[in-house]
């Protein structure tokens, strides 16, 4: 869903979305499916991966859902430093997985996801699109 709302925020920009223990090409949930059809975004196509190494290593920004990721990110790929944060690190939140959850964990996930986008995309365009107009 972060991912799906970062490339509406910034088009142009290459998001990819990775999990520490992603299913390898499984679809996106069906309620973050729903969800993200219910915003508009169409995610139908989205396919599990892996954090790897090359993705990190060419990665500007890494952003994860938790504190307890971010240092596994740390402990996993070393070269990661300067450039994991956590995306709700502004709101002084940790985004709750809803996998296996009711409904109503995915609305709250993307509700705290949708405020911490919308905190990020005027820093992200500031470094990585400092010509970009400011929507």
């Amino acid at each position: 869903m972060a991912a799906a709302l970062l490339s509406r925020a910034l088009p142009g920009m290459t998001i990819h979305s990775a999990g520490l223990d992603a299913v390898m090409g499984a679809p996106a949930d069906a309620l973050s499916v729903a969800l993200m059809d219910e915003a508009g975004l169409d995610i139908t196509s989205h396919r599990g991966q892996q954090v790897s190494t090359p993705l990190v290593i060419h990665a500007d920004l890494i952003l994860v859902m938790d504190r307890a990721q971010q240092q596994e990110v740390h402990r996993r790929y070393p070269t990661s430093a300067g450039k994991v944060f956590c995306i709700g690190e502004h709101e002084r939140v940790d985004i709750p997985d809803p996998y296996r959850q009711p409904r109503s964990s995915f609305e709250h996930a993307l509700r705290l996801i949708e405020q911490s986008v919308d905190s990020w995309v005027p820093a992200i365009r500031a470094l990585y699109q400092p010509n970009a107009e400011q929507s």
